[in-house]
């Protein structure tokens, strides 16, 4: 059995994360007030009926804010009498979410009266803050197509095995801004920097003749050593906290040479022991920076 609530600001992708899990054959029901949770989780997930061992609800900010606070305490309720639950929360930068409103032309469900935008966005980012600290995973759409959000929920929430944590290694360019998803973030802009070779410049991290110049870098390599035995240690603590999800950014100037060839590196040595582990590139064209799986449940 298991039970994922699926939270998150207007316009951040919400309904396309729920209509993956509809295709990985959850029981999904959307926009349910959260006064409601406790009678429908006790009509379907606690009734044992085939239908709904795996249930996905969407949860949004057009609930009261006093039902919308319940919504931690309900979870650890739900954890503590033994029922597998987890919650999913999507995020975007306001520019993003400007852009996204503005190019589909769709009323904000929070812009009432003469609120605007800008102010309805703020508005939704504090109602749901506590949804989002009480988040199991905090997913960064601001640079997703609707293609890659697919993949990454589909990859790490609908296949995750139920005693496993997914780990995902991410890189990133420090000029478009930390990814707002991360757990851990290390900065490799100390490293040699491919850019400045000519013919390097227009490769990434993943292409031969890169990989063979930062291989012989004095620090590359004991830097990729350092943050890999940091995050071999965190992992077992992470797992023994019961955290499903760990995501490690990796960030350079622009996230094409040196941040994508550490996560490369850190994914390989890790999904050597640990089995669900996959990689990221959030700052390379649209066709070389989708999600790619180097580990599978065991």
């Amino acid at each position: 059995m298991r039970l994922i609530f699926l939270s998150g600001l207007s316009g951040s992708g919400k309904s396309v994360a729920l209509h993956m899990l509809e295709d990985l054959d959850f029981y999904c029901i959307d926009n349910i007030p959260a006064a409601l949770l406790k009678p429908f989780i006790s009509h379907t997930v606690r009734s044992g009926a085939g239908a709904y061992q795996r249930t996905a609800v969407g949860l949004d900010a057009r609930n009261p804010d006093a039902e919308i606070a319940t919504v931690p305490m309900l979870l650890d309720e739900l954890k503590r009498s033994g029922i597998n639950c987890e919650l999913v929360f999507l995020v975007a930068s306001d520019d993003e979410l400007l852009r996204r409103f503005a190019e589909t032309r769709r009323k904000h469900p929070l812009s009432r009266g003469g609120e605007g935008l800008h102010e309805a966005i703020a508005t939704e980012r504090r109602l749901l803050e506590p949804v989002l600290n009480a988040a199991d995973l905090v997913v960064d759409t601001s640079r997703m197509s609707v293609h890659e959000l697919r993949e990454l929920i589909n990859r790490r929430v609908g296949k995750r095995p139920r005693d496993r944590m997914s780990v995902l290694f991410e890189s990133f360019g420090f000029k478009h801004g930390i990814p707002g998803d991360a757990d851990f973030v290390f900065d490799a802009r100390s490293l040699p920097n491919p850019y400045w070779e000519p013919a390097l410049r227009p490769l990434d991290g993943r292409d031969e003749a890169v990989v063979r110049f930062l291989e012989v870098q004095s620090g590359v390599g004991q830097f990729i050593d350092d943050v890999g035995r940091f995050i071999e240690a965190r992992l077992p603590e992470h797992q023994a906290a019961n955290r499903r999800y760990l995501t490690v950014a990796i960030g350079c100037t622009g996230g094409q040479h040196r941040s994508v060839y550490v996560a490369e590196q850190l994914a390989a040595r890790i999904a050597a022991h640990w089995p669900q582990v996959a990689v990221r590139h959030t700052a390379l064209p649209d066709s070389a920076k989708g999600m790619r799986a180097l580990g599978s449940a065991r």
